[in-house]
């Protein structure tokens, strides 16, 4: 899989490891800066180019990384046809988390649930909220994920597409 890869300053020495990873998996990776550390940049900067791939078919997806991962997501999601989710740690529902009334007990089903109903195509993770491990660990489950292709959700998916 071919993945746009940024981060601002906070998640510098982050992006770097991960993108090992990546490749150590058989991933293609594609960086969007910054290329070296400066603690004054924007991360809309960063974000806007990564965002733009996966929209316009360069990347399949995007990992992108900020502080909170907040104000990256924004600005990944004022992309026409990027869909990014929020990951800033381990969380488990206590409700049921499907139509179904399944209940999940795994901490990352969050991970999942945004690849399998939301189509998610960008992943924005919280660089002070995730260790390195936890990063790999989210990154690798996410990737995994597939979208279930349910007619609902393929549904929500194309009026979030049609109405952004």
């Amino acid at each position: 899989m071919k993945i746009a890869l940024t981060t601002d300053h906070t998640g510098f020495e982050k992006l770097q490891q991960l993108q090992e990873f990546l490749s150590g998996l058989g991933h293609e990776t594609v960086s969007y800066g910054p290329h070296e550390f400066d603690p004054a940049d924007d991360y809309p900067d960063f974000m806007f180019p990564a965002a733009r791939a996966v929209a316009e078919g360069t990347c399949e997806c995007a990992i992108i990384i900020g502080g909170s991962g907040q104000g990256e997501a924004m600005c990944a999601n004022r992309v026409k046809g990027v869909r990014c989710a929020l990951y800033y740690g381990p969380t488990k529902a206590i409700e049921a988390i499907d139509a179904e009334g399944r209940s999940a007990q795994d901490k990352f089903e969050i991970l999942r649930l945004s690849r399998q109903h939301n189509h998610a195509n960008v992943l924005s993770l919280a660089a002070r909220f995730l260790s390195q491990i936890d990063i790999e660990q989210a990154v690798r489950i996410w990737l995994e994920a597939p979208f279930s292709n349910a007619e609902r959700h393929e549904r929500r998916v194309k009026k979030i597409d049609e109405l952004s």
